[in-house]
């Protein structure tokens, strides 16, 4: 299992997205963004699962990243790229 953060261009999405992983993910929480990943919507969700669950996020996803401890991460998917 990993610890992903998924971040959104909209608060909605967030939301949305959280309500459809819930089931598919060991945890799942709303929080706020870590300001050295992003300064978009201000809300997150961290999760736990055994990979990105990709195809439970909402249309305005802006990115996911694997969190590396110590308020570090690394972005493994950027929406776009």
């Amino acid at each position: 299992m990993s610890d992903y953060i998924a971040t959104f261009h909209t608060h909605l999405s967030a939301m949305r997205s959280a309500r459809s992983l819930k089931g598919r993910a060991e945890t799942v929480a709303l929080s706020p963004v870590p300001r050295t990943l992003s300064s978009s919507c201000g809300t997150c969700v961290r999760y736990t699962a055994e990979d990105t669950l990709l195809e439970a996020m909402d249309v305005d996803l802006e990115s996911i990243a694997l969190s590396l401890g110590n308020e570090k991460y690394q972005v493994i998917y950027r929406a776009g790229e």
